[in-house]
């Protein structure tokens, strides 16, 4: 089964990477949210997983083990993901908008130490398991 998700998701990326290169060349003139839309499918899919998860501790587990669900956090990850991308595509799409990069990057900066604290708590609880 990980290996199904693995190379969904490799699969996933591969066909994001093709259509930015081919608007990168300047080959085709699609739309910035027409090239995104891969990792747009990938992320409704975890998401969707993810509420899924949430709805069956729902049933099972009490108010308090629902707050420290890891799913919670996996939910606030994607969906900042998702406006990192959104962001980034009014961006790029539309310059009229004269968005500052700064302001485009807000979503990214508070993903990135969410993610740092995620991976460490992950990688130290792994290896005091040892």
């Amino acid at each position: 089964m990980v290996m199904h998700r693995a190379l969904f998701t490799w699969f996933i990326l591969l066909v994001f990477f093709v259509l930015l290169c081919l608007r990168l060349e300047s080959r085709t003139y699609w739309n910035w949210f027409i090239i995104f839309l891969p990792l747009w499918v990938y992320d409704v899919i975890l998401l969707i997983y993810a509420l899924f998860n949430i709805v069956i501790h729902c049933k099972h587990e009490s108010f308090k083990a629902l707050v420290k669900n890891k799913n919670n956090l996996f939910v606030l990850i994607v969906i900042l993901k998702i406006m990192t991308q959104i962001v980034l595509c009014l961006k790029l799409e539309y310059v009229s908008l004269n968005l500052s990069l700064y302001h485009v990057l807000i979503p990214f900066w508070l993903l990135l130490p969410i993610l740092i604290v995620n991976v460490s708590f992950t990688l130290f609880k792994s290896a005091s398991n040892y």
